[in-house]
């Protein structure tokens, strides 16, 4: 199938909004200023789908998350009751296993070898993808986010505004108060930030006073952000319909590209250092590659209706894409998207 959209860099129009984003979104706020700049953002009420999607769709109740596991390959899929998690393995080589979480979540993110982890109630939970089992660290709180660093300890966004820097053995290393809205959290690097969706603010840790440090405005209506291995935050700005690129120490708005259609889900496919992201609004999915100063559109397909969810099987290359609504897994494979450019 051939990609709608290939190749093309930004324009004079988006460089100029870059220019805007920079004065507009890039304004630092107080990490302490808990006035909601709008209602959060969310996923577009997307349209009846009039394409066939790309690739192969199999079939699926709604995927509220959804997350290829690097060591291993297997894709955990959280469905949309929040408690129950499916594992599945994309070669066909196992069956589908399936877990229930001791509580709701929304979101899965990468952990160590082997886990993915999930923010349930006060715990973060650890989810075996080969044994299918979960082991919990209890936290003083309310978890709202978590993210994996790279020195093996785990930051814990907590819905009354704490980060909590939480090693491997469960113990607490750092406490960071007044953070806001904990919505979702990167850790690149040496560095942690925190996405407020009702602020629509990226702030990051000041680790060397313990506390909030610069606060950023992050779009007209942020919504998810991932990381990438060059340490950059990848944001989408789903009520300005713009991709934005953050690094840290400092904390700076590097690239926005203009995409409309409403951007939510993001998944970075390292060995292409490329983006995707998906576009509710349109019932799409959109690939950039950032190797370069400015995104560089490479490929745009048809997906499942309600793309709220998108991961990338770091091995292969394959793309699957999640429907909120029960309308399938699709999974658009890397050798097929090279026949379409």
């Amino acid at each position: 199938m051939r990609a709608h959209g290939v190749s093309r860099s930004v324009g004079a129009a988006a460089l100029a909004a870059v220019a805007a984003a920079g004065l507009l979104s890039g304004c630092a706020k107080h990490a302490s200023d808990t006035t909601p700049a709008a209602a959060p953002a969310s996923a577009a009420l997307a349209p009846a789908q009039h394409t066939a999607p790309a690739g192969t769709v199999s079939p699926s109740g709604p995927i509220a998350a959804l997350l290829a596991e690097p060591a291993t390959g297997r894709l955990v899929l959280l469905d949309g009751d929040g408690v129950t998690v499916r594992i599945q393995d994309p070669t066909g080589g196992a069956p589908e296993r399936t877990l229930t979480l001791p509580a709701r979540t929304n979101a899965l993110a990468p952990g160590p070898a082997g886990q993915v982890l999930a923010a349930a109630g006060s715990q973060i939970l650890h989810i075996d993808v080969a044994a299918a089992t979960t082991h919990a660290t209890g936290v003083d709180g309310q978890v709202r986010s978590v993210a994996q660093r790279p020195d093996g300890t785990e930051a814990a966004a907590l819905a009354d505004g704490r980060v909590l820097i939480v090693a491997a053995d469960g113990h607490v290393v750092h406490t960071i108060s007044r953070m806001g809205g904990g919505d979702e959290i990167a850790a690149p690097g040496d560095a942690v930030a925190v996405l407020d969706r009702a602020q629509t603010t990226l702030t990051q840790i000041d680790f060397a006073r313990a506390r909030p440090g610069l606060a950023l405005r992050a779009g007209q209506g942020a919504t998810n952000v991932i990381t990438d291995h060059f340490g950059r935050m990848l944001l989408t700005d789903t009520a300005g319909g713009a991709l934005l690129v953050y690094t840290a120490d400092p904390l700076v708005m590097r690239q926005m590209f203009p995409l409309g259609s409403a951007p939510y889900a993001l998944a970075y496919d390292q060995r292409s250092e490329t983006v995707w992201v998906t576009l509710t609004a349109s019932n799409q999915i959109a690939g950039f590659d950032l190797s370069t100063g400015i995104p560089v559109e490479v490929g745009r397909y048809p997906t499942v209706r309600q793309p709220n969810s998108v991961t990338v099987d770091s091995r292969t290359g394959d793309l699957f894409v999640g429907s909120a609504t029960g309308d399938g897994l699709q999974r658009i494979g890397a050798d097929e998207r090279k026949r379409g450019q």
